[in-house]
Order: structure tokens, then C-alpha cells, then sequence
């Protein structure tokens, strides 16, 4: 496993592989990026991850500071698993004095943690942009957990015509269903007790849906009744919303859409979603 961190050796070391698959991280790896990086395995000659921390998705009283930062373990779980190629590029190589440009994705990066965490999501945009222009991935993955990310990369990837396949794999889940993630380290032990109602919630809605319930309204006011029944998390959104605009939907066709929600467990933000078709 070669581990890279200027542009110019990556480049160079991509140029003897052959199909290569992607997996943007911002490190302290888990079971779901590992799950990632055998997806790309499977599909790919060769496969890359990126560690990289942008700071460019953090607001000003976000937790850029202290995102946790694994860099020696992220690299022993890869190079367990196979991984041919690790970009880990410090902020000055992807962004050297006198960065200016963003990329804007339109109303989709206004919603649900758009509206929340203004700025965000031309953060991401941006920065996996830049990821694709240095790499040159056949095929990148991403994690379903973070659903707007994806609908926000599809969307930049298609308008831009950039020539790379997205593949969204299930979202990685612990045991009591909790969606793995690496914010889940700031949890008390409570908070972790109390963390999985969000799946129950999601499940919740997922067997209303099944049994023939279509209103919006029914299907969010039940998600959010479950999660503050039971846990003391702050609510910053349900939804239940298109997958494509990520519009709110009043009343469901049989197309399905998409369920998320956002909950403040003290200062850590917990989002977890389920797609109903």
C-alpha cells in the first residue's frame, strides 16, 4: 500500500493502475467505510481511499477542531484490507494560497442539512470535485447514511459531466440498528442508549408506509413522536422528502421517497435515513 500525500506522486502512482475504485473518507475509519473499500474491491482492480479533514464543510461553530483524527489506525485498517493507494493531502495541498472557487449544486444543498449548515454541502461539492479531478476513480462509493451527500455529488457529477459511476452502498448499522459513524465516539452513555430510537423511528414509518400510509405529515409526526418519546436528543429535522429535488413530500405516489432525520444528542448531531420504495 502505497500512502500519498502531494498531487503530483498520486497522479503518478494512479497511472500504472488499471479501473480503480474511490473511497473519499475524512478518516477515523469504521466498519462502514471498511465496507465501502470492499465494495470497491469487488467491482475494481485497484482501489483508493482519501483521508482528508475539509475544512471548507464546517461552519464557524462546527467541530472541525476536534473531529477525530486516527490517521496511524486508518492506514493499518486499509492496508488490512487491501487498499493499493491512500491520499492523505494536507489543507495547503488542496487548498494553496489564493483558493477562491466553489461549486454551488442549487436548491438540493438548501435542505434538510443544507438549511441547517449553510455553506455546507459547495463544501462537499467542492472538495470531492477536486478528489475526482486528482484521482481519476472509474467508480467512487458512498455510504447511503449521508443520503443528501449523495444526491448532492450525483447531481454535481451529472451537470458537470465528470466521468466517474456513483455507487451508494447500504448504510452500515451496529447491532441495535445505531447507523456507524464517527461522530458516535462523543456520546455519553446514555446518549448511546438512547441513539438507536432513530432507526426505530425510521422503522417505524418504514411499516406505516408498508401497511398503506401515504400522508407526509402522518409519517413525519410519527418519527418525531418516537424520538423524543424516547431520548432527551433536540430535534433539528424529520423529513420525508422526494429522492431526487429532496422536496417535501404531502402525499406519496407508490415511488417511494426518502425518510431522515437530525437529532442533537449535546453538542453531537446524529442523521440517519431510510429509503421507502
Amino acid at each position: 500500500m502505497e500512502v500519498l500525500s502531494t498531487i503530483a506522486d498520486f497522479r503518478a502512482a494512479r497511472a500504472k493502475l488499471g479501473t480503480l475504485g474511490l473511497v473519499p473518507t475524512m478518516g477515523a475509519l469504521h466498519e462502514g467505510h471498511l465496507g465501502l473499500v470492499r465494495a470497491a474491491k469487488a467491482r475494481c482492480a485497484a482501489v483508493a481511499a482519501t483521508i482528508f479533514v475539509n475544512p471548507l464543510q464546517f461552519g464557524p461553530n462546527e467541530d472541525f477542531s476536534r473531529y477525530p483524527r486516527t490517521l496511524p489506525n486508518d492506514l493499518k485498517l486499509l492496508e488490512a484490507e487491501g487498499v493499493d493507494l491512500v491520499f492523505t493531502p494536507t489543507v495547503d495541498v488542496l487548498y494553496p494560497a489564493g483558493f477562491a472557487s466553489r461549486i454551488e449544486v442549487g436548491p438540493i444543498a438548501d435542505r434538510l442539512e443544507g438549511a441547517v449548515r449553510p455553506g455546507h454541502f459547495a463544501g462537499v461539492a467542492t472538495v470531492v470535485a477536486k478528489l475526482f479531478a486528482i484521482t481519476r476513480p472509474d467508480v467512487a462509493f458512498f455510504g447511503q447514511k449521508d443520503v443528501q451527500q449523495t444526491v448532492v455529488i450525483r447531481r454535481m457529477v451529472a451537470d458537470l459531466d465528470v466521468d466517474v459511476a456513483i455507487s451508494v452502498e447500504p448504510t452500515a448499522r451496529e447491532a441495535d440498528g445505531l447507523a456507524r459513524s464517527s461522530r458516535n465516539i462523543y456520546l455519553d452513555a446514555g446518549q448511546r442508549a438512547q441513539a438507536p430510537a432513530l432507526y426505530r423511528a425510521l422503522m417505524a414509518a418504514d411499516s406505516a408506509w408498508a401497511s398503506g400510509e401515504r400522508n407526509g405529515d402522518v409519517l413525519r409526526d410519527m418519527m418525531r413522536e418516537i424520538v423524543e418519546a424516547q431520548t432527551d436528543g433536540v430535534i433539528d429535522y424529520v423529513s420525508f422528502a422526494d429522492p431526487v429535488a429532496l422536496e417535501e413530500i404531502d402525499r406519496a405516489g407508490h415511488a417511494g421517497g426518502v425518510l431522515s432525520l437530525a437529532v442533537r444528542f449535546g453538542t453531537t448531531r446524529l442523521l440517519d435515513n431510510h429509503i421507502l420504495s
